[in-house]
């Protein structure tokens, strides 16, 4: 397939099936097969896993780094760093989904990054994205895009099923502690739990507030996942509330200032409704 017909598909509308919009706002998070074409994630994978390789800082030995450390190479806003990777995360096609999803007029960036979970890496404890960003609203969603398919040994995403509701733990960052009192909490309330692997061209989309978790990658490949993260496009920028939101707005909103749109260059508008 040709450059222009992979951007072509990176652009072309996804058609949501009735209930799906409904499921999502009722579970927090929703599942969607055949979302990208293998072609697109054939050309595109590798050009992330490039970058991720060239941009990566992480060099020590997998037994003495900390819990957030094992779970995943975290690499952000991999769109500043190549022409290839913003097509892809500038791609209407999974911006439209979230916008429909949220209901909102239109989405903008709050920042891409891959999340690959090495061999041998750790699990990623139970948390709530938005307890890191500084935003007036919940009209956020993750896309969680799998490059490869996800078997269960890797470690997929889990997500506790309509737990976007749930107050408790949402102060509480990445962490062993997290981990606990969040399990205990979700399994007092007797909450179901999608933990099941993803085929290749299935994405995910889940709240800012759903909680979600992944187990550990048993195997010799690693778990190779991109992310883009899209806020309301009349999202506004909250007094940051913690440390982490404060960096977050230093690095991912520079020039932002609060109770206005996060209009930055930052933080493009990707798809608004006609």
């Amino acid at each position: 397939m040709k450059t222009t017909s992979l951007t072509d598909s990176l652009n072309a509308p996804f058609t949501l099936a009735p209930g799906q919009i409904e499921k999502f706002r009722r579970d927090g998070y929703i599942k969607l097969k055949d979302v990208l074409d293998v072609e697109v994630l054939e050309h595109f994978g590798p050009l992330i896993t490039q970058k991720v390789k060239e941009l990566n800082r992480e060099d020590r030995p997998m037994a003495t780094r900390d819990t957030y450390a094992k779970a995943f190479l975290q690499i952000m806003n991999l769109w500043k760093h190549s022409e290839d990777v913003k097509n892809f995360v500038f791609g209407r096609r999974l911006a439209r989904i979230a916008a429909e999803l949220l209901g909102t007029k239109g989405v903008r960036l709050y920042h891409d990054q891959a999340l690959y979970k090495e061999p041998g890496g750790g699990f990623t404890p139970w948390h709530v994205d938005q307890v890191y960003w500084p935003l007036s609203n919940n009209n956020t969603v993750t896309a969680w895009i799998p490059l490869k398919a996800i078997t269960q040994e890797m470690g997929p995403l889990e997500f506790s099923v309509g737990s976007q509701e749930i107050k408790f733990g949402r102060d509480m960052v990445i962490s062993d502690d997290s981990e606990k009192a969040i399990d205990r909490h979700l399994k007092l309330q007797d909450r179901p739990v999608d933990s099941g692997p993803f085929d290749l061209g299935e994405v995910s989309f889940h709240y800012g507030y759903t909680f979600h978790r992944a187990g550990p990658n048993t195997t010799d490949q690693p778990r190779e996942v991109m992310t883009i993260i899209y806020m309301d496009s009349e999202m506004r920028l909250a007094e940051p509330r913690n440390q982490n939101q404060q960096s977050d707005w230093n690095n991912w909103m520079p020039g932002a200032r609060i109770g206005e749109v996060i209009d930055t260059p930052m933080n493009p508008l990707l798809y608004e409704r006609e």
